[in-house]
């Protein structure tokens, strides 16, 4: 018996009920949506920022990390917030430091306000010119806002001379300040207290200003003192114009100008310094020249017109050398014609007209010992 053919196989896939083959392992992946934003990144940013930048930095490391190992949005946030939490914990630094250096000021001048001084506790900045105070220990350098005011009858260590207010502007570094005080405060001095032949010698220039933290918090204040903490001293120093005759006021606003410009001697004398020098004689010069014309209008005055008219002879002389010194050409010059300019003036006839007005003829020891600096070396404290 013949069967017939079996019939052909249809075509497509040999088992058309086989499930679909898996997916090639190496295929591309499904598609998803972006990577999520990692949440440590902005929140650097926002506690650096505005509340805790110790813990922004925290964040800002942990979100890095994160980020790299996860491959999550927010690389650029992280590196920003790490950032701003770095320069604000270094600013938070900052100004803690200042705050903790005033609150030790503080402190420290409370329990200085409980050492054994005479007197009631009071700010600096109160004092005026006239008042007088003490300070622990008699140090008129400490760095104390407060000292203990005192009458001026009283035994005190200093006495205020002037206290003003310093033109705003940048700070001008502790030398620019020192300057500044320093031609202030012997101003202020020398209207004070004109007879300054009658200053003891153991009183000595104090000044106080802000320090470098105080000035940026807005203190301009210059406080001039007459220091005498040295000695067991009472009694108030001030002799000012008020205090003297028209004629002795003017008598000694000359002395005192002349005194003014001695003191403006350059550094380094002419070996160093010609130029300045010769301004300087010049300006010496001028001072002089007001000191004679007064001399001659007194000298046909009674009881002071004899010492008046020694003293102009002797300012004359003087004028004439320093007059030389202004147009040296060599250093050695100008010291032959200089020590010849300090010879012409005799302080005993300077002793003899100051009496002749009825003031000190007591020579301080700074005109008495030639070669010392003078009276013009002041002591600072900061406020």
């Amino acid at each position: 018996m013949t069967y017939p053919p079996p019939p052909n196989p249809p075509t497509g896939p040999a088992d058309p009920w086989a499930p679909p083959s898996a997916r090639s392992p190496w295929g591309p992946p499904p598609p998803q949506g972006p990577p999520a934003l990692n949440g440590f990144a902005l929140a650097s940013l926002l506690v650096g920022l505005l509340c805790l930048p110790p813990l922004g930095i925290v964040f800002g490391v942990v979100a890095l990390v994160q980020i790299a190992r996860k491959r999550e949005r927010g690389r650029s946030l992280a590196v920003v917030g790490l950032v701003v939490s770095v320069v604000m914990t270094v600013v938070a630094a900052y100004v803690t430091q200042q705050y903790a250096q005033s609150f030790s000021r503080h402190l420290a001048s409370s329990v200085s306000a409980r050492d054994d001084v005479a007197g009631s506790r009071s700010s600096l900045d109160d004092m005026g010119p006239g008042d007088c105070f003490n300070v622990p220990g008699g140090d008129l350098m400490q760095q104390s806002p407060f000292v203990h005011a005192v009458d001026c009858a009283e035994v005190h260590h200093a006495e205020v001379t002037s206290s003003i207010l310093l033109d705003d502007g940048p700070f001008p570094g502790d030398d620019g300040l020192d300057s500044t005080a320093t031609d202030a405060c012997w101003k202020a001095q020398d209207s004070y207290a004109m007879d300054t032949w009658a200053v003891p010698a153991y009183a000595e220039m104090y000044y106080f200003v802000p320090t470098r933290a105080l000035w940026r918090q807005g203190d301009r204040s210059l406080v001039c003192v007459i220091g005498t903490s040295s000695e067991e001293h009472r009694g108030s120093l001030r002799k000012d114009a008020g205090m003297l005759t028209r004629e002795q006021a003017e008598f000694l606003r000359v002395m005192n100008d002349v005194d003014e410009a001695f003191a403006h001697q350059p550094e380094g004398g002419p070996e160093d310094a010609l130029p300045e020098c010769r301004t300087w004689a010049r300006e010496v010069d001028s001072a002089l020249a007001v000191q004679a014309a007064l001399l001659r209008r007194v000298s046909g005055r009674p009881g002071v017109g004899a010492a008046a008219g020694a003293q102009l002879k002797e300012v004359e002389a003087a004028r004439r050398e320093w007059q030389r010194a202004a147009r040296a050409t060599k250093p050695a010059e100008f010291d032959e014609v200089w020590e010849r300019a300090v010879r012409s003036l005799d302080v005993d006839t300077e002793k003899e007209l100051r009496g002749a007005y009825g003031l000190s003829t007591r020579i301080p020891d700074w005109l008495a010992e030639p070669g010392d600096e003078g009276p013009r070396g002041p002591s600072t404290g900061s406020a």
